[in-house]
């Protein structure tokens, strides 16, 4: 059992930035893929980001490519998600993940554990 514990959300003005952390218990972390996934309101929950066991393969969606950055600390059990020049359509609950141990990096399917997630909320 895996257990995910999201924190770093908040309100910030369009332009500015945010940092996610995803804190994650239990042995297998560090041998593990890891997601970022949002969920506007009305909307389906949908990929951000995602980083391979070894936090050398990244994955983006193509709405945040060049904006967002995604990190892990695998002595820490955390993984981060660098979220800069934020905009309104970047509005969301951000849920962090544990994909499974094949499948897509992109489809949330594939993802067996889910935090509780995070409010983030861009003004313009």
């Amino acid at each position: 059992q895996v257990q995910l514990v999201e924190s770093g959300g908040g309100l910030v003005q369009a332009g500015g930035s945010l940092r996610l952390s995803c804190a994650a218990s239990g042995r297998t972390f560090s041998s593990r893929a890891m997601g970022w996934f949002r969920q506007a309101p009305g909307k389906e929950r949908e990929f951000v980001a995602a980083i391979s066991a070894g936090g050398t393969i990244t994955y983006y969606a193509d709405s945040v490519k060049g904006r967002f950055t995604i990190s892990r600390d695998n002595a820490k059990n955390t993984v981060y998600l660098q979220m800069d020049s934020l905009n309104p359509e970047d509005t969301a609950v951000y849920y962090c993940a544990v994909r499974s141990l094949v499948g897509s990096y992109y489809q949330r399917e594939k993802y067996d554990y889910w935090g509780q997630g995070t409010q983030v909320t861009v003004s313009s």
